[in-house]
């Protein structure tokens, strides 16, 4: 059961943000959206921040 984050993403390689959706990672206490951008299929990371 894992969560999921839909929003935006900086797409390093396109250089733009993107709209995409990604599975939620915790580590070290912090929050990470993980997806693939819809354009050129490059790995997408956000940080969410701390965990409660």
């Amino acid at each position: 059961m894992a969560d999921t984050y839909q929003g935006e993403f900086y797409c390093v390689k396109c250089k733009e943000k993107r709209e995409a959706e990604g599975d939620i990672v915790e580590t070290n206490g912090r929050r990470m959206a993980k997806g693939k951008c819809p354009v050129c299929g490059t790995n997408l990371n956000r940080i969410l921040g701390k965990a409660s």
